[in-house]
């Protein structure tokens, strides 16, 4: 099992950046696929981002590709979110989470499907 704790949340003007991290415990971190997930008000949650056990393989959502950039570093147990040219639609609350399951399974699977879930952080992007 594995608990999930985000940080890094904040206000910032459009075309800013911000750095979002999750630490997670557990000493199978490195076996888990983690992914960023986001969600507005009055809009279900939705991927962002997945990376792999090892942080070969990655994967986005065409509306942050380009922009955003998933990494991790699995000897501290953390997972990042580099977000940059943010944009005022951006604006939500993030999710990190965690699935143990193969990456090729994971990354197709819908956001009622992952196993564990952070608290989530607060991202607002003004105009």
């Amino acid at each position: 099992q594995v608990q999930l704790v985000e940080s890094g949340g904040g206000l910032v003007q459009a075309g800013g950046s911000l750095r979002l991290s999750c630490a997670a415990s557990g000493r199978t971190f490195s076996r888990y696929v983690m992914g960023w997930f986001r969600q507005a008000p009055g809009k279900e949650r939705e991927f962002v981002t997945a990376i792999s056990w090892s942080g070969g393989s990655t994967y986005y959502a065409d509306a942050v590709k380009g922009r955003f950039t998933i990494s991790r570093g699995n000897a501290k147990n953390m997972v990042y979110l580099q977000m940059n040219s943010l944009k005022p639609e951006d604006t939500a609350v993030y999710y990190c989470a965690a699935d143990p399951r193969p990456w090729s399974i994971v990354v197709v699977r819908t956001a009622n499907e992952w196993d564990y879930w952070g608290q989530g952080t607060q991202v607002t992007v003004s105009s």
